[in-house]
This record gives C-alpha cells, structure tokens and sequence, in this order.
C-alpha cells in the first residue's frame, strides 16, 4: 500500500509541476507592450500616419514637384533631366542648359513629368496670382492657350508665378528637417544636462583639473571645426536636390566633433600627472546647469531668436542651430526633475552596488524611467520650432531669401489679401504639421512610461 501511495504522489507532483510550468508567464516585452498601448490611442497612431506620408513627401519632393522632365526623348535621343549630374545637352550640335531650358515649350518625341510638373521657385510669368479655380494659360510647342488639366496650378500661384503646391511640397522637406535637427539638438543638450544636474547634483562629480579644462576646450573647437568651418558645406547639403546628402555631410561634421573633442580629453588625461594640474576639483553639475537654464528663460525665446538670427548670415543650418541652442531648457528641467526622484531609488542603489559605472546608470537604467515627462516637451518643441522657422521667414529672417519654406509663402500671401491661397494651404500645412506633433508627443508619453504598465 506504502508504495502504492509513494508512486502515486511522484506522479501527482510531476503533474503539479508540468501545471505549474505551462502556467508560467512568458518573457514579458515592454516594446511589444508599448507599441500595443501606442496603437490603441487613435489620434496618436493617425498622427504617426500622417508624419510618415510628411516624410515620404519631404525625401521625394524633388520627383513630385520638378519642371524638368523624369524622362525625354528628344530627337531621338533619351535624357533624364531630372536625374542628370550634367549641366547641359549636345545634341545635333545643340546645346540644351538642362536648368535654364524650356522644357514645356520643346517639341518633345515623348516625356513623362513629375505628379507637380512645377519647382517652387521656378516663375510662369503668364499666370501671376492665378487662383486655383480661375482661368489659367499655358504656354507649349504651339504657343499659348488654354491650360491643360495636367499642368495646371491646383493651389495657384503668386506674384511670380510660382506654383504654390510645388512650394509646399519643398518646403515640407525645409520645415520638417529644421524642427527635427534643432529638437535634435535641444533633446541631446537637455538629456544630458538634465540628467547629470539630477543625478550628480553639485558634490558628486569629481574629475582631474586637467581633464576638465581640455574637456571644456575640446568642446569649443570641436564645435567650431565640426560645425562652424564647415556651415557652408552643411547649408549646400541641406539644399541639396540629392539624398542623403545633408545627412552625409551632418555625420563627417558629427565626426570631426567626436574626433576633436576626445583628443582633447586625451591630452588632458596625460596633462593629470603634473602637480597643479592632478588636483581633483568638485564640478558643481546642478547649479551650473540651473544657473544656465533660468538665464535663457529670462530671456523672452523668440525676442533671442530673432537677435541672434538677425546679426548672422542667412543660412538654414544657422537657424536649426540657433533654435536647438534656446529650446533645451524645457527639456533639461523635466529630465532634472526626474533624476532628482529616481536616484535614490533601488534599482540605482543596485547598480551602484554591482559596480557599474556612472554612464551606464544614468543612460541605460535611469534615463529609460525619466525620459517620459521630456518626451512631451520634445514634440512640443519640433511643433515650437516649425511656428519659430515659419515666424522668421515671415519676417524675412533667418532664411536666405531664395529658399522656399512656409512662413515665406504667407508672407508672399501679405502682398495680396485677394490671393487667399497663399495664406489658407500654407497656414493649414503649418497647424496639421504641429497638431500632429502634439498628438505625438501624448501618446509617446502614456506608452513609454514605465510606471502607466499594467
């Protein structure tokens, strides 16, 4: 009977056990949680629809709105003007200025256009100011008529005759690129600026004398050659009709930064043996940081903006730094905030206890559990940005005047208070481009906030 009953409960526990293991939760995965939560806020996940066909439109502005032709067969010759690196065509000892050509007007053996067969700075002389529903002229191989469906200006035009959705359309890349890179900036300064003051306040950090003045020293030059001696290459870059081509040239810059400014802290490192120069010195991180923040505050933001852009030359990379220059406070303060709670929490003291080192801390545990509250104040700030780039090309500054952007189309739109189309597409571009940014901002915040996971 004894063995009976022995048996029996093995075979019982090994079936408790099998219950229990294929009770057993599985590997929880907090991206896959908060993509869910993501998703279940619809006005959030129609936002991020609308930024992505944003985007798509900003990366392919120059196949959707180009006078020069995607494809050409001119006597019998095949050219791709749009996609061409040369500056002109020699056929049958012809010579055709690729720019400058009337493409429109030559009696081609066959094209195919771009959706918006217009650039956005480009003029069509014979229909300034044409509204959108009102009679328009073209002018081709035969002379000038009346306009065909397919070139027509469906937003209108302005006082050159510039097709406003072609400006649109590039001036979705100018906008979308200033608010991303000068948040860009602002979100690095105010992560880290933020997080430090929180989490070292102003007797924690210590380092050798040496490797703090060379830091501070590498710092500057590294910006200067990184960013300043090379503005004119990032400004082309940006304007560039190529691809990618700001982004290459914002990398070598990002390189050159990095490269110089940890040469310095090199230097520094070997300078630590000297007497003078080895002294630990006490970094006072918070107040430092507190100090800087409530000066820029005081300062009314755009009163500084405007000031700043109004000495320096015209250029689209002086803007986007100027902007993310001024806009990091708000990020910085939230981020402080947050590390000032979270430091002193268990996790903290654990890594701490394992011996991990301050960066990791503070980048990999802390900063994931502090970065919600930053979040929203970093969507705010792209739409902020977007409203300050539009208000300057309003006002005609801080934009070189040849380049295309938002605000300047309503600017045009002061001019003419008839040409309602130049106020109404661009202003409406302008709102659905913050709203969504906004919408953005709420639902990051609810689905990337450990502390709202159920």
């Amino acid at each position: 009977m004894f063995p009976f009953l022995c048996m029996f409960a093995h075979r019982n526990k090994r079936s408790v056990t099998a219950i229990n293991l294929s009770n057993q939760p599985q590997n929880f995965s907090f991206r896959a949680y908060a993509w869910s939560q993501f998703k279940n806020n619809k006005p959030a996940l129609f936002s991020l629809y609308i930024f992505l066909f944003l985007s798509g439109i900003a990366l392919l502005a120059t196949l959707l709105a180009n006078d020069l032709p995607l494809y050409a067969k001119y006597k019998g010759e095949t050219l791709f003007p749009a996609f061409s690196f040369k500056n002109a065509y020699e056929i049958d000892g012809e010579k055709i200025q690729i720019d400058i050509a009337e493409w429109k007007q030559m009696p081609l053996d066959a094209v195919i256009w771009a959706p918006i067969p217009y650039s956005s700075n480009k003029s069509d002389l014979i229909n300034i100011y044409a509204s959108p529903s009102g009679d328009q002229l073209f002018k081709g191989p035969e002379g000038v008529g009346e306009m065909p469906t397919r070139f027509r200006h469906f937003l209108g035009t302005s006082k050159r005759g510039e097709d406003l959705l072609a400006g649109l359309i590039h001036g979705t890349r100018i906008s979308l690129t200033i608010g991303i890179f000068s948040m860009g900036i602002a979100t690095i300064l105010g992560l880290i600026l933020g997080s430090m003051a929180g989490y070292f306040g102003d007797e924690k950090l210590k380092t050798k004398r040496s490797i703090f003045w060379m830091l501070i020293i590498g710092l500057v030059f590294g910006y200067f050659y990184g960013f300043m001696a090379r503005s004119f290459a990032l400004a082309d870059g940006l304007e560039s009709p190529r691809m990618g081509a700001f982004f290459l040239q914002f990398l070598i810059s990002a390189s050159i930064f990095i490269a110089i400014t940890a040469l310095f802290w090199f230097v520094g490192k070997l300078l630590s043996g000297i007497p003078f120069l080895s002294t630990t010195v006490n970094i006072p991180v918070d107040s430092i940081v507190s100090r800087s923040i409530e000066i820029l505050i005081s300062t009314p933001r755009l009163v500084l903006i405007i000031s700043i852009a109004a000495i320096s030359k015209p250029s689209i990379f002086n803007l986007m730094v100027i902007i993310g220059l001024t806009s990091w406070t708000e990020i910085a303060r939230f981020t402080r905030a947050e590390f000032l709670k979270i430091r002193n929490l268990e996790f903290i003291q654990a890594g701490q206890a394992l011996g991990f080192s301050e960066a990791r801390i503070i980048f990999r545990h802390a900063l994931p559990n502090g970065i919600a509250p930053a979040l929203v104040a970093i969507a705010f700030g792209i739409a902020s940005a977007i409203l300050v780039e539009s208000g300057l090309s309003f006002l005609g500054i801080g934009v070189p005047a040849d380049v295309v952007t938002w605000g300047s189309l309503v600017n045009a739109g002061r001019e003419n208070f008839q040409a309602w189309w130049l106020v109404v597409y661009p202003g409406l571009a302008i709102f659905i481009t913050v709203t969504i940014y906004n919408l953005l901002g709420e639902g990051l915040r609810d689905a990337l906030d450990p502390r709202l996971k159920k």
